[in-house]
């Protein structure tokens, strides 16, 4: 199984565990330059992006770990072009959560980091 196909079947993994804790999924791997946002949901009055992460082993640390500085702020930029694009309200409440998946089982992290208004 190649990277893209296992990526896509975790994240549905993760998109119905969402489900089950009530969100609302919008939408999957929105890409643009800056990043892909794996998921994109709605949980009461946030607009939530997800990134998701998967680990076989946790030898090398766990899936969110790996969600860095760098990564933060490549999402960050591509939430802001989700913001225009779709005309969303800047003052829409914003929230990045993680969903990890380490050696199957699934670790929900709300509010991962915080939203980089610039780069």
């Amino acid at each position: 199984m190649n990277k893209r196909t296992e990526g896509t079947r975790f994240e549905r993994v993760a998109e119905e565990y969402l489900k089950e804790q009530g969100y609302r999924i919008l939408m999957r791997n929105f890409r643009c330059r800056q990043a892909e946002i794996d998921l994109v949901a709605r949980e009461g009055k946030y607009l939530v992006f997800v990134e998701v992460k998967e680990r076989s082993s946790t030898a090398r640390g766990y899936g969110y770990e790996s969600v860095d500085r760098r990564k933060i702020i490549r999402i960050s930029a591509a939430v802001r072009f989700y913001l225009k694009r779709f005309h969303i309200d800047p003052c829409t409440p914003v929230r990045f959560d993680v969903i990890s998946i380490d050696c199957g089982r699934i670790r929900l992290i709300r509010n991962a980091f915080p939203y980089f208004t610039r780069s």
